[in-house]
């Protein structure tokens, strides 16, 4: 089994990451904020969610489609950091002497269906922050662009220094003793371990992702970055130097963003 979920976990990865790179590059633009009734005035604006999802408003179809993208690319940045976590259920499974391969693909599930419920709501931010761009005149919108990411920049380099921050990373970070305080049988076991394991990483990485949707929720690399952050932050089992150093570097760059002293993603000359 530990070889069969190795190779369905990459393969998994691999073609979620084939996607994404896809629907990255098939784009004509960079995924922005789309403002209803057309794109004039969006130049030098940072994208905050998918080009072409708000233009029509909300709708199902367009939760939809944004749902897709957004599991898709989710799957491809946390999977990797979540690895330990799968194998630890499986290996637990596998000592309890029961069928191992369906509860893992339960909890695996369970761990999407967090993200799932992140994208809900990061569709509904960037329809309002499409509401709220659209009701402003082009050179408000200039300004107000490198405003928003310089605070969102700062607001998840603070993050880092919270005691809830360090609470989900240290649960993220011991797949061990997460296993055996929260163990549950069954597939509806399985189910909530999937599920609690997703809030926990959650926790964790909301702050990193909101980066991501004020950057641009397509953006190649933003998307590389913050998936070796993340990467980086649940394999080291002592690493507050380096939360301390991230979340420094974070504030340090939303000052620099903020006061416009470096261009943003994709500005147009």
């Amino acid at each position: 089994m530990p070889l069969s979920l190795l190779a369905s976990l990459v393969v998994l990865t691999v073609a979620a990451w084939a996607l994404t790179l896809y629907q990255t590059f098939s784009m004509d633009m960079p995924m922005g904020i789309a403002v209803r009734g057309g794109m004039e005035g969006m130049e030098g604006m940072a994208g905050m969610a998918m080009a072409g999802i708000t233009a029509d408003g909300w709708s199902l179809a367009g939760i939809a489609a944004f749902l897709a993208v957004w599991t898709v690319m989710m799957a491809a940045m946390m999977l990797p950091a979540a690895a330990p976590m799968i194998f630890m259920f499986a290996a637990a499974q596998a000592r309890r002497g029961r069928q191992v391969a369906v509860p893992t693909w339960i909890f695996v599930a369970g761990y999407m269906l967090v993200w799932v419920a992140a994208g809900l709501l990061v569709y509904v931010l960037v329809q309002l922050g499409s509401e709220f761009a659209t009701s402003l005149d082009p050179p408000q919108r200039s300004k107000w662009a490198p405003l928003a990411l310089g605070v969102t920049l700062g607001v998840a380099g603070l993050y880092q220094f919270t005691t809830l921050k360090h609470i989900c990373l240290s649960h993220c970070r011991s797949p061990l003793a997460f296993v055996a305080q929260h163990w549950r049988d069954g597939r509806v076991g399985a189910l909530e371990m999937g599920l609690r394991h997703g809030l926990y990483c959650f926790g964790c990485c909301w702050a990193l992702f909101a980066v991501l949707v004020a950057a641009g929720v397509m953006s190649l690399a933003w998307m590389l970055l913050l998936t070796l952050i993340v990467f980086v932050e649940k394999l080291m089992q002592r690493g507050r130097r380096f939360e301390g150093a991230l979340g420094i570097a974070l504030m340090a760059l939303g000052i620099v963003v903020e006061f416009g002293a470096i261009e943003m993603p994709w500005i147009s000359g």
